[in-house]
């Protein structure tokens, strides 16, 4: 059975950083794009980054650019979102999720969805 599960989450202090990792199991998914996405109460689920199944090609919210870097380690089968310079805007709960279809930005194309990690950010 796939499943992604998110870990690194946890309270900081605004300016802070933390590393968030999406590691998966059951299948590979080194032939696919990968996302990760954020939601707080309320809200829809927000796109935050995307990566192509290569690591060659990144896309980010513009909330976020110059802060947040995703990558992946298709050998470890494994995802990440290093956050720096964290703001109290960042509070979420964040997830990772397979990308399915073309629109990285849109969470219906995605599958495959962790349970989140919370994020806190304190300021």
């Amino acid at each position: 059975q796939v499943q992604l599960v998110e870990s690194g989450g946890g309270l900081v202090q605004a300016g802070g950083s933390l590393r968030l990792s999406c590691a998966a199991s059951g299948r590979t998914f080194s032939r696919n794009d990968m996302g990760w996405f954020r939601q707080t109460p309320g809200k829809e689920r927000e796109f935050v980054a995307a990566i192509s199944w290569s690591g060659g090609i990144t896309y980010y919210v513009d909330s976020v650019k110059g802060r947040f870097t995703i990558s992946r380690d298709n050998a470890k089968n494994t995802v990440y979102l290093q956050m720096n310079s964290l703001k109290p805007e960042d509070t979420a709960v964040y997830y990772c999720a397979v990308c399915v279809s073309a629109t990285w930005t849109d969470h219906r194309s995605y599958d495959h969805w962790g349970q989140g990690t919370q994020v806190t950010v304190s300021s």
